[in-house]
């Protein structure tokens, strides 16, 4: 058998666990904001040996639930990449391990060039290769202040992260 065919075996059979992710070091939790709303930091996923991360939408809040930043979209998108790299550690996870963004805009037009600039920057500071699917979106964000928002989906082993720990 393939190891692709392994893996499926993997999880046909395997039961499937899930959980809430968080970091109160760098994320407050939504819940917990004055007009309270419900959902999670990010869900992780155990299926078998596999886990999936999914990162729900990521701004430029700190651990008290305000936004920074004001104004300055490199700004804002450095802390959202904080943010999930934050929510991403608390899992023995890193950048590496993503698979997928969807980044939303609020003015596309205005900040894609910049946006670029510091997603590229910022990834080759991570030494990602392959870099991540992703998809960059226009859309009204939950708060007018926020200028960008990013969502993230990261894929690993367990086997693998407890191997490079030892």
């Amino acid at each position: 058998m393939n190891a692709f065919a392994d893996i499926l075996e993997a999880i046909a059979h395997a039961p499937i666990e899930k959980r809430a992710m968080t970091n109160h070091g760098v994320l407050n939790e939504a819940y917990a904001y004055a007009k309270p709303s419900s959902f999670a930091r990010g869900m992780r996923i155990d299926i078998g040996d596999v886990v999936i991360l999914l990162i729900s939408g990521t701004a430029s809040i700190d651990e008290n639930g305000v936004s920074v930043h004001i104004g300055d979209f490199a700004a804002q998108l450095r802390r959202t990449f904080d943010n999930i790299t934050g929510l991403l550690n608390a899992e023995g996870a890193t950048w590496h391990d993503i698979v997928r963004t969807s980044c939303y805009l609020r003015d596309i037009d205005r900040d894609y060039d910049v946006f670029n600039l510091e997603r590229t920057r910022f990834f080759q500071e991570q030494g990602l290769d392959p870099l991540p699917a992703s998809t960059g979106i226009q859309a009204h964000l939950c708060r007018p202040e926020l200028l960008i928002e990013i969502e993230a989906i990261a894929m690993f082993r367990k086997a693998k992260k407890e191997e490079s720990k030892g």
